[in-house]
């Protein structure tokens, strides 16, 4: 089971976080692997380790908000590998701003990045697997796909609503001829940027905390197994799915109280 060999995955944001650990996971598993990120070094490193497993990995450096360059990145693909197997659709940014400062023009971006830049990453794979017969993509949303998160996040959530849709209409469409698309929807996973805000305020991890069950932040490794699931035959009928990967934040209604922080509310009563 899980046998990905003969397989060939592309993703992208290959060089930290969510996406270095997709690809290593399916990498362990027997795909070659495309890499791509703006950061070239950090993607070269996934590479090399990849490359010591005896897999195959090549590294494109492609905005993958520019429908050009996502077209032409494929294309690469298929002078390389000639085929596209699974898809991690991971890399974007958002936009942090308070909703009546955010400009149209940030707004622009963000949706450019987020939405336009991953259905352009959707079309170009789904085109290949769709002559193949088969296929799975794997977008990555967000919490915030589902639910508010407040801080500044208008822009992004917006954009991360619109994933969902997108990846529902996609499996609608397409998963009769053979190509599956499910969307995950991490909570906080810890990453640089990630830790660079905790950094600049000391209250936000606990913040965060309290909203989490299982009682700690995501790690980029949690993915692994989803993602190889997700890129194995042994999903074959899961398609148009919104997974979570949160630690139980979803399940908790708002007004909850997660088992780990009433433990220690009892202890700190002497309970």
């Amino acid at each position: 089971m899980f046998d990905l060999s003969g397989k060939v995955a592309v993703i992208s944001g290959a060089a930290q976080g969510l996406g270095r650990a997709t690809s290593l996971a399916v990498a362990q598993h027997g795909a070659d692997v495309v890499l791509i990120d703006r950061n070239r070094d950090g993607a070269e490193k996934t590479a090399a380790d990849i490359r010591a497993l005896g897999r195959r990995a090549s590294v494109a450096q492609c905005d993958v908000s520019d429908p050009a360059a996502i077209a032409e990145l494929f294309t690469q693909v298929d002078r390389d590998f000639g085929r596209v197997d699974f898809l991690g659709n991971i890399a974007g940014d958002g936009i942090l701003s308070r909703p009546e400062d955010l400009t149209i023009s940030d707004l622009q971006k963000v949706l450019q990045n987020l939405v336009v830049g991953r259905f352009a990453m959707c079309q170009e794979a789904a085109r290949r697997m769709l002559a193949q017969g088969k296929g799975s993509i794997m977008n990555i949303g967000s919490l915030a796909s589902s639910t508010a998160l407040g801080r500044g996040h208008i822009a992004y959530s917006m954009a991360m609503g619109a994933v969902i849709q997108m990846t529902r209409e996609l499996s609608t469409e397409w998963s009769h001829r053979g190509v599956r698309v499910n969307c995950v929807t991490p909570a906080q996973v810890v990453n640089p940027s990630l830790q660079a805000r905790m950094a600049d305020d000391p209250t936000l991890e606990g913040r965060f905390l309290r909203g989490i069950p299982a009682g700690r932040l995501g790690q980029p490794n949690d993915i692994m197994g989803l993602a190889v699931l997700l890129a194995s035959d042994e999903s074959a009928w899961i398609t148009g799915a919104i997974i979570p990967l949160d630690g139980g934040n979803m399940a908790m209604n708002a007004g909850g109280t997660a088992g780990h922080l009433l433990e220690r509310v009892q202890t700190f009563a002497g309970k």
